[in-house]
């Protein structure tokens, strides 16, 4: 059998082609599926579905602290005004009225605008210095452990001593002013801060520093880019609670002796048996404490944007 290799290749007939071509498999169509007529009307389901699971916990979360608040509330009101005596214990209903009369007619001893701003005054100054204060110290006895060893029974001595008396040493020496409040401040403030800081400086990773070493760090170098950066993370957390203990701080001193503020409320609301006051006067100071508490989360937030967001996301106390 021969083969024309010069022959022209055949040709096929489209037509033929077309009609012996195997049509293309087909998915079959599936049937739609049938609507719930008791859905959600689509302004919910876009509300609470199209929220992110984030969102939708935000929302329980804060629903279930009004339920809390709301609960509490009404049973402290029942039982003031059914079971026992408001005189001792007062009433939400007292208090609040103790509270609109301060805003609106003043305090005993004047505005009440004045006794927050001499307080939070107080409670500011005190924050700030005992903040510096402790972070100074902390860090240098965290890094100089013959030093640290030298000071710290003295450290140790001078935390144990009960706070209220050195307000009343205070009171003595610098007066009934501004001075006296501050320096109690800032003697509860710095332990907390000091004992955090220590321990930052304590827990700095000693294979990173000498690392830094051999490429050539010096002291001052070592100290800005790793022990500061990496001791941040214990100063912000003591920071939390510092702010509560600067308040502390000036109201125990206002207390022991003043002439204006929220501790002389309190004070005088106790002398003369006025548990709505004393209440209301711990209801303003608990405020401050929240609003400062925000803003120090907010500052939290700009000093360890570095931290991976499952450390910086969870919730603190």
């Amino acid at each position: 059998m021969s083969y024309n290799l010069n022959a022209p290749p055949p040709t096929i007939d489209r037509k033929t082609a077309q009609d012996v071509a195997v049509p293309a498999a087909t998915t079959p169509k599936t049937a739609p599926r049938p609507r719930n007529p008791l859905t959600w009307p689509k302004a919910a389901q876009s509300w609470f579905f199209g929220a992110g699971r984030g969102q939708r916990s935000r929302i329980t979360v804060t629903g279930l602290r009004v339920l809390a608040v709301v609960a509490w509330l009404g049973s402290w009101e029942l039982a003031g005004t059914h079971w026992i005596d408001p005189f001792y214990y007062s009433k939400p209903s007292n208090i609040w009225q103790r509270l609109v009369d301060w805003f609106t007619t003043g305090t005993a001893f004047g505005s009440i605008w004045e006794q927050i701003s001499v307080t939070l005054q107080e409670a500011v100054l005190g924050f700030l210095i005992g903040s510096a204060a402790g972070v100074v110290f902390g860090i240098l006895l965290g890094r100089a452990r013959l030093l640290a060893d030298v000071c710290a029974p003295f450290v140790k001595a001078a935390n144990a001593i009960p706070r209220i008396v050195l307000a009343s040493l205070f009171v003595i020496w610098f007066g009934l002013g501004l001075s006296s409040k501050v320096a109690t401040a800032v003697v509860l403030v710095f332990f907390a801060v000091f004992f955090n800081a220590f321990q930052g400086a304590r827990e700095v990773d000693r294979t990173l520093v000498d690392n830094a070493r051999i490429l050539g760090a010096g002291k001052r170098q070592i100290m800005t880019s790793i022990v500061l950066p990496s001791a941040t993370s214990w100063i912000t957390a003591s920071l939390h609670t510092a702010f509560g203990f600067a308040l502390i701080g000036a109201v125990v001193g206002e207390f022991v002796g003043a002439d204006k503020g929220l501790g002389l409320l309190i004070n005088n609301a106790q002398g003369t048996f006025d548990s709505a006051g004393i209440y209301a006067g711990m209801i303003v100071i608990t405020v401050i404490a929240l609003i400062a508490e925000s803003l120090i989360t907010l500052l939290e937030g700009r000093l360890l944007a570095w931290r991976p967001q499952s450390q910086s996301s969870a919730t603190t106390f």
